[in-house]
């Protein structure tokens, strides 16, 4: 049984338009979870960063704005970031890309290719 390709995607994001076309190339439909409508669980986030061997650090935009007035400077364990993810989505860099064991950033898209 194949294992399944989840993509946490924005779909008016264009680098993440750009993976989710790469992975099709691929030859893979992958499941798309909209991480700005359904985020996923704290648990489930942790399980990622770890598949991506990232710390939640890391994969946190700051250049978003909500993250330069609310954030910046501040200090929180990475309990409380995934947290603060939680409540605010936007700051989760995108896209991700989980197959099975394995995740990887789609930033540069052709990062996902290393999943195929």
């Amino acid at each position: 049984m194949a294992e399944e390709t989840v993509i946490y995607h924005n779909p008016r994001c264009r680098k993440s338009r750009e993976t989710l076309a790469l992975i099709r190339e691929n030859g893979v439909e992958p499941k798309i979870v909209e991480y700005l409508k359904e985020m996923p669980s704290s648990s489930e986030l942790k399980l990622i960063l770890a598949k991506l061997n990232l710390s939640v650090q890391d994969v946190l935009r700051k250049g978003e704005a909500e993250y330069k007035e609310k954030f910046k400077g501040k200090s929180f364990t990475d309990d409380e970031w995934l947290e603060i993810i939680q409540e605010y989505p936007k700051l989760l860099e995108r896209p991700i890309v989980v197959k099975g064991s394995k995740a990887a950033m789609g930033r540069p898209p052709e990062n996902v290719n290393k999943l195929f």
